[in-house]
């Protein structure tokens, strides 16, 4: 036998408790459930209420494989596609098993526009900002949307470095860890 309480909020703001008790009918194959007052008065449900949350995935996400150091790769891109990326904090991101791992980050956003662009190392201090894209180096973020052309522009524009091997745009639903990258 299993006993569950359940409480009840009441039209004067105290408590009523319900007691449930769940048998198993052994000769009928059905669960019995009586529920039995202490007390008789009108109440009302306490409403439930569940939380569900969307991670806001309205950026765009570009993997790059370099084996450049992130200051030579953030020059070398700000002269080909003419950004101005700058070094900012560190992004700081808890993971489970290790604690916290810091990832350094460069930000540059587009003059008269709302566009972001963040270059983020994927190998941290203790690990990986993207665990399951461990052959990519680096990531660049950019967040508000950017026309398709400009899009283009940047991926053609880092894969004519001969320093950068591959940039890729990387759909943010496919990766598992993606909440590391909501900063």
């Amino acid at each position: 036998m299993v006993i569950n309480y359940l409480q009840r909020k009441i039209k004067n703001d105290k408590y009523q408790t319900f007691l449930i008790l769940v048998k198993n009918d052994k000769h009928h194959n059905k669960l019995l459930v009586c529920f039995c007052t202490f007390a008789v008065f009108s109440y009302t449900i306490l409403n439930k209420f569940t939380l569900k949350y969307e991670l806001d995935l309205d950026f765009v996400l570009i993997a790059v494989t370099s084996s450049l150091k992130d200051y030579l790769l953030c020059f070398k891109i700000n002269r080909q596609i003419f950004t101005d990326f700058a070094r900012i904090d560190d992004l700081s991101v808890h993971l489970s098993n290790i604690g916290n791992v810091f990832f350094s980050r460069y930000h540059y956003q587009v003059p008269e526009s709302e566009t972001d662009l963040f270059l983020l190392a994927n190998k941290g201090t203790e690990g990986y900002l993207i665990p399951e894209m461990k052959n990519v180096d680096y990531f660049i973020l950019i967040k508000n949307f950017i026309d398709e052309n400009d899009l283009e522009f940047i991926i053609e524009g880092l894969n004519k470095l001969p320093d950068i091997l591959n940039a890729r745009e990387v759909s943010p639903q496919k990766i598992k860890s993606i909440e590391n990258l909501i900063f």
